[in-house]
């Protein structure tokens, strides 16, 4: 039996596509605007993808976080995080509120989460990374259902 060709629903639904990608620019503005790190904004990408496992979304910002100046380090590490000494205060409220908007099925975004993220972070920066981990689920999601090709 065979499987039956994937949809792409990017280009299926192109207006509601690009929609999502205006959505991606002005999430990314309000992120520079409330100071949040470009390099920071792409490990919080990376990081929603490896959760999701999501091979398009990696690749993409892996290269994109490289080109920026991530350092390979960095990024080798992102999965164990916490087990480092690669991340400062913001990257670690970031991360952690990430994770946690990522993973609402494993329990919601609970009150030790959020207040962790709100002591350090701004209250912009909350709401930028909340925008960002969202879209972020998103892009993963039309990706993996439409099973984007990664390699050969």
């Amino acid at each position: 039996m065979t499987d039956p060709q994937r949809v792409n629903i990017g280009k299926q639904h192109p207006a509601a596509y690009k929609a999502l990608i205006a959505l991606s620019s002005e999430v990314e503005g309000a992120a520079a605007a409330a100071g949040l790190d470009p390099l920071l904004v792409e490990l919080l990408r990376i990081r929603t993808s490896q959760i999701n496992g999501c091979a398009f979304c990696l690749r993409l910002h892996t290269r994109d976080a490289l080109k920026k100046g991530e350092t390979p380090d960095r990024i080798a590490v992102l999965p164990a995080w916490e087990e480092t000494g690669y991340f400062s205060a913001t990257d670690r409220a970031a991360l952690r509120l990430t994770e946690a908007i990522t993973r609402v099925p494993d329990g919601h975004v609970s009150d030790e989460h959020f207040n962790a993220a709100a002591a350090v972070l701004t209250a912009d920066q909350v709401s930028a990374i909340a925008w960002l981990a969202t879209v972020m689920n998103a892009f993963n999601r039309v990706a993996i259902t439409s099973r984007y090709p990664v390699g050969s």
